[in-house]
């Protein structure tokens, strides 16, 4: 690899998915040996925010998982609306194939762990954990092997991935909401709907969508729904446009605002503190539990088996076509890359789970299935772009060839 490349390598989605294998290696490092105790320690130390009797008190953990991953959320709502409106999402012609492949991958990997689990209703809670992709981490894996790769394979993947997030985000309200308090809705309803009129008002600063955003957080924390979601609506009701037709929206500048301080802190923060991995008391039963399985198997044969299934389904009934440049090996490696479901997965694991057995059966499985996935994702990639060998190569030809052995231009 030529040093120019190297260079290229570290600018792009490569160095983000480095950037989190080194917050998980040093999640595992510290949660095991001597450090194991400080970094329990930070983890659960408590801070608080209080204005008047309104509240909010929590260990560090979870103003993480709670808090700053609802600026990730806030992203991935500024990305959705971004497709939607005006990307690959804008059209049936352009969404139909990743939609289906989308559709594909949550459903599989479910039913996987579902069959290991359906014994105990206990362990089924975590059905949802290896439904999801981890964008960054998926094209960061891409981005190694992608060198002469269509870009159609990056857009279509980030497609997928998008649509899956909007999968795990209803998911998230649907089955994993505490206990509700009416009263706290009812106050972030009114957030939203002060958004919305914002939004219709034609009001182009960000600000004040930022200050009501904000509140509607802190109400929905306090109502019982995770709080990550007051991220997402209230990215969808930032404007698209800007004032003129040469100003940048308000959308776009967030986004390009908002995405090294979420892919260089709030990410790596996050893996550093879910991803800690703890030995003590490690037995090898811990590989064999049905939790460690069922997300291991959901995430590595689960999710290709779903995508590149539900794709070839849409596109030999005719309801989608291949993306330019792309062939179904690439699609393979596209879809063993989706199995990478590290952000998203620990994330819903600490929704499902709050015993620390579990969780750690939930971290094994999540690493295990998320590497298993991203190496067969790249060999398949890697090959995928390899010239084929002379006999293939001729077959090839011989197969395009017309019956009648006349060239297709006589």
């Amino acid at each position: 690899m030529t040093t120019r490349n190297i260079l290229r390598l570290f600018r792009g989605d490569a160095l983000v998915g480095l950037i989190l294998i080194a917050a998980a290696l040093f999640a595992m490092l510290a949660s095991n040996g001597a450090w194991s105790r400080y970094y329990d320690m930070f983890l659960s130390t408590p801070a608080a925010v209080q204005i008047g009797a309104f509240a909010i008190e929590k260990p560090l953990l979870l103003w993480i998982n709670d808090g700053l991953m609802a600026a990730f959320f806030f992203l991935v709502g500024l990305e959705v609306k971004r497709e939607i409106l005006r990307g690959e999402l804008s059209s049936l012609d352009k969404a139909a194939l990743p939609v289906f492949a989308a559709i594909g991958g949550m459903a599989v990997p479910a039913l996987i762990y579902a069959a290991f689990n359906w014994a105990d209703p206990a362990t089924l809670r975590g059905w949802a954990i290896p439904a999801a992709t981890d964008i960054a981490f998926a094209l960061g894996f891409l981005a190694l092997v992608s060198m002469g790769a269509p870009a159609s394979l990056k857009i279509f993947l980030l497609a997928v991935a998008i649509i899956d997030d909007l999968g795990a985000i209803a998911i998230i309200a649907l089955f994993y909401t505490a206990d509700l308090s009416v009263e706290m809705l009812a106050f972030a309803t009114a957030g939203v709907a002060l958004l919305a009129a914002l939004n219709l008002a034609g009001v182009k600063r960000a600000s004040p969508y930022i200050f009501i955003g904000a509140l509607v957080w802190a109400f929905v924390l306090k109502s019982g729904v995770h709080a990550t979601l007051a991220g997402v609506v209230t990215a969808l009701m930032i404007p698209m446009d800007g004032k003129t037709a040469n100003d940048a929206s308000p959308l776009k500048k967030l986004e390009h605002g908002l995405h090294p301080w979420v892919i260089f802190l709030v990410l790596p923060l996050f893996a550093f503190a879910n991803a800690g991995l703890s030995l003590t008391n490690f037995t090898a039963s811990a590989l064999f539990a049905p939790v460690t399985i069922g997300v291991a198997l959901g995430l590595c044969v689960g999710k290709p088996l779903g995508v590149l299934g539900a794709a070839a389904i849409a596109v030999r009934l005719g309801w989608a076509k291949l993306p330019k440049g792309v062939n179904w090996l690439h699609m393979a490696g596209v879809a063993a890359l989706t199995g990478i479901g590290f952000t998203m997965s620990l994330f819903i694991g600490g929704l499902a789970f709050s015993d620390a057995t579990m969780l750690n059966h939930v971290r094994l499985g999540v690493l295990a299935g998320s590497l298993v996935s991203g190496l067969t994702g790249c060999a398949l990639i890697f090959f995928a772009g390899r010239p084929l060998p002379f006999a293939a190569r001729r077959a090839q030809r011989s197969s395009a060839a017309p019956a009648s052995g006349r060239c297709a231009a006589c």
